[in-house]
């Protein structure tokens, strides 16, 4: 029996990361914590851990929830 894998499954990681970035561009009011970032990722099809998730992240600059949503409280004030 052979297993074919999905091709989300062996995603590159530049589409991953892309993904990832727009999720946090497109966020509201709400920031996304990484395992929401996950949830939303393997509902896509991605098929990805919460520490792979906070690694492209931080490799894209980007904070945590926690630094994201500090920025946020700080620019409305």
């Amino acid at each position: 029996v052979t297993i074919s894998p999905s091709p989300v499954s062996f995603s590159a990681p530049s589409r991953v990361k892309d993904r990832i970035a727009k999720l946090i561009a497109g966020e509201g009011i709400d920031t996304l914590s990484d395992d929401k970032l996950v949830e939303l990722l393997q509902a896509e099809g991605f098929d990805i851990a919460r520490r792979t998730v906070a690694k492209y992240r931080e490799a894209l600059g980007l904070g945590s929830s926690v630094a994201r949503r500090r920025a946020k409280l700080l620019a409305a004030a």
